[in-house]
C-alpha cells in the first residue's frame, strides 16, 4: 500500500480550515515552521480535551455510626491514657482562655482597680506589688484570710493593699460596708476598724459597725445620717461593677499583677505570686 505523507504546513492548514479558525491570515505555506507546529499542537489539544469524559470526582461514603464508635471505643479502652491526655489539654486550654480573659477585664478596669476614689490603701502607698481584696464582713473565709493580710504587710515593707468593700451576703454586710466607707473617708484608723468587724461574735451589722467606729471617735449620729449618701452608694457601686466585668462572684477574691484569685488561697500562695511579680512581672511565671 502507498504511504501518503502529509506535510505540516498541509496538516496545519487542513485542520485550522476544518474548525474555521482565523489564526491563520495568510497563506499555510507563509507561516514558520514554530508557528505551524503550535496551530497543531493546539487543535490536537483541543480534540483530545473534547473527546475525553470530563473527570468525576468522588465521594467518600458517609460513616456509619456502628462500625465506627465501636472502633474509637476499642481504641479508647486499649489507651485510656489518651483521655487523661484529652483532659489535660483541655484544663491547659481553659486556663489559657481564662488568664486571656483575666487580663482583658483587668486593663479595662484598671483605674476603678488601682486608682478608685475613696478606697482603702494600705500597707505602702508607694509599693511596688499591688495586692487587691475584695471581702465581706461577714464571710467566714474573709475573716479566716485576714491573718495572711497581718502577715503579708508585717513582712513585706513594699507592698501595697487594696481593700474593696463587696457586700454581697445580706442587708447587714451592705450596713457594715456602708459604715466602713464613711470611716475610710476620715481620720480614724480604718484598719482598727477593720480588725474590730473581723474579731465580733455573731453576725456583723449596721450595729457594729456604727459602735467600732464610735470606739474610734466618730459620731453614730452623723454616721446613720451619711450612710445613704450618694457618695458611699457610688463606691460600692464601683466594687460591684468592677468584681462583674471580673467575674468575681464570692468573697475573700484577689487580684495580683494579672491574675484574679478566688477563694482564700493561704498566705504561702500569695507570697509566692508577690515573689513572682517582681521576678518576672506575672503573678505565674513560666
Amino acid at each position: 500500500m502507498a504511504r501518503t505523507t502529509i506535510t505540516l504546513t498541509a496538516l496545519a492548514g487542513v485542520l485550522a480550515g476544518a474548525l474555521g479558525w482565523a489564526v491563520i491570515d495568510r497563506p499555510a505555506a507563509a507561516l514558520p515552521e514554530a508557528e505551524l507546529r503550535a496551530v497543531v499542537e493546539s487543535v490536537v489539544t483541543a480534540k483530545l480535551a473534547d473527546a475525553l469524559p470530563a473527570p468525576q470526582v468522588l465521594s467518600p461514603p458517609p460513616l456509619d455510626a456502628g462500625f465506627l464508635n465501636p472502633m474509637i471505643e476499642d481504641y479508647l479502652m486499649q489507651n485510656p491514657t489518651v483521655l487523661r491526655r484529652m483532659v489535660a489539654n483541655l484544663e491547659a486550654t481553659e486556663r489559657t482562655e481564662a488568664m486571656a480573659k483575666a487580663e482583658e477585664g483587668l486593663a479595662a478596669n484598671a483605674d476603678l482597680i488601682y486608682n478608685a476614689p475613696n478606697q482603702v490603701v494600705l500597707g505602702n502607698p508607694d509599693g511596688d506589688v499591688t495586692l487587691v481584696e475584695f471581702f465581706d464582713y461577714n464571710c467566714g473565709y474573709c475573716r479566716k484570710a485576714m491573718p495572711d493580710l497581718v502577715t503579708l504587710m508585717a513582712e513585706d515593707p513594699n507592698l501595697r493593699v487594696i481593700l474593696k468593700e463587696l457586700p454581697i451576703l445580706s442587708d447587714d454586710s451592705v450596713d457594715a460596708a456602708r459604715i466602713g466607707v464613711l470611716v475610710a473617708e476620715s481620720d480614724a484608723d480604718y484598719w482598727t476598724f477593720h480588725e474590730a468587724l473581723y474579731t465580733a461574735r455573731g453576725k456583723v451589722t449596721k450595729d457594729t459597725a456604727i459602735a467600732a467606729a464610735r470606739g474610734l471617735g466618730l459620731s453614730p449620729v452623723d454616721l446613720e445620717l451619711r450612710m445613704k449618701d450618694e457618695s458611699v452608694a457610688t463606691v460600692l457601686q464601683d466594687s460591684y461593677k468592677v468584681a462583674q466585668a471580673l467575674g468575681i462572684s464570692g468573697t475573700p477574691a484577689y487580684i495580683i499583677g494579672n491574675e484574679i484569685i478566688p477563694g482564700a488561697i493561704g498566705v504561702d500562695a500569695l507570697r509566692e505570686r508577690i515573689a513572682n511579680m517582681r521576678e518576672c512581672g506575672k503573678a505565674q511565671c513560666v
